[in-house]
């Protein structure tokens, strides 16, 4: 039962993964294109910025999903008390900062698009990025905490023992 529901979540994990790459492939560019069009003058340099917060954003993304990845082959190999856990937690709750970090330094990016385009709700998607990312890192770290404070206890009843 245990390997079965680790598989399922890392299938899950790997098509979390491939939505995410296909907008980074596919929507980014006409998302640059199209930013780049409401500033003529320095059409090159939006674009630009519009791939490196996507792209930038992409890459802790990634090493997070790689992470989680790693916690459930370390559940399979009944490794999930250890620190090798504890530091696969630590790492993703670092990129869920990250992630949120990135997306705070360009809201002035989607502030400008959503004014230059009247759609305030690109600036509100922005927003949800930032807030899923930070509730991702407090989740991570709460875990991390417990992982903690449980292998710790196990040990001291194996001393004691």
């Amino acid at each position: 039962m245990n390997r079965v529901s680790t598989l399922f979540l890392k299938i899950a994990v790997i098509f979390i993964g491939i939505p995410i790459l296909a907008l980074c492939i596919f929507v980014v560019p006409h998302i640059a294109t199209y930013a780049a069009g409401f500033f003529p003058n320095i059409s090159f340099y939006m674009e630009l910025l519009v791939f490196i917060v996507f792209y930038g954003a992409a890459v802790p993304f990634y090493i997070a999903l790689y992470q989680a990845f790693k916690l459930l082959s370390y559940i399979d190999k009944n490794k999930a008390f250890s620190e090798l856990s504890v530091k696969a937690l630590k790492v993703i709750k670092i990129c869920a900062v990250t992630i949120s970090i990135w997306y705070v330094a360009a809201m002035p990016l989607f502030y400008l698009v959503a004014d230059k385009d009247d759609a305030p709700g690109v600036i509100f998607i922005g927003l949800i990025i930032i807030f899923a990312s930070l509730v991702i890192a407090v989740f991570a770290a709460v875990l991390q905490k417990l992982l903690k404070e449980a292998i710790d206890i196990k040990s001291e009843n194996d001393l004691t023992v």
